[in-house]
């Protein structure tokens, strides 16, 4: 893939219809695809990477705003954000990405943002699918039935299928299309 910065495509849903499960089993097929795969997830609660006792820990506990993680296998940026009361935005946080190294962002969340969405959906739980009411939602990787006026349809099992319809579409998504808007929040 060319251009200067990856394609986007989120994975949105209501909670326990699967996103993560699927997202990790259709990574090693876009890896073989030759696609070099960068991954955001929103998360709705406090998380740290890193551990209490570490040196690194306990840096970043004396006041460290940022706090670099290196070894030779891969390393990671802590950075500490003064509460904004609100989360960071997609197009914020797309922008940390190393754009060089990737051809494809996979979000999982942020479905309230506008950018191309797959919606993960599994009929069985009751809930209505997030597409009847998100014009950015651009396929429905479903399990059971969908009502009629669903954009394209891929069987939740067909990660082969989900990883042709992704690739094909690859050069038709604008590189990370949010870069410019304002993301209308995470979930």
């Amino acid at each position: 893939m060319s251009g200067d910065a990856p394609a986007v495509v989120g994975f949105v849903a209501t909670s326990g219809m699967g996103k993560t499960t699927l997202i990790e089993r259709l990574v090693p097929l876009l890896s073989a695809r030759g696609l070099r795969i960068g991954y955001l997830k929103h998360a709705h609660c406090r998380f740290d990477l890193d551990r209490p006792g570490k040196d690194s820990h306990r840096i970043r506990a004396a006041g460290a705003r940022q706090t670099l993680i290196a070894s030779g296998e891969r390393w990671a940026l802590l950075v500490e954000q003064p509460r904004q009361g609100r989360d960071p935005s997609l197009p914020e946080l797309l922008s940390r990405f190393v754009w060089d190294e990737l051809d494809l962002i996979l979000v999982e969340g942020f479905k309230h943002a506008r950018y191309p969405k797959i919606e993960v959906y599994r009929a069985t739980l009751g809930r209505p699918p997030l597409y009847q009411s998100d014009p950015d939602i651009v396929a429905v990787v479903a399990e059971g039935s969908l009502p009629e006026g669903h954009p394209p349809r891929i069987e939740i099992g067909d990660l082969t299928g989900l990883a042709v319809f992704i690739e094909a579409r690859l050069s038709s998504w604008p590189a990370w299309a949010c870069v410019n808007a304002e993301a209308e929040g995470a979930s």
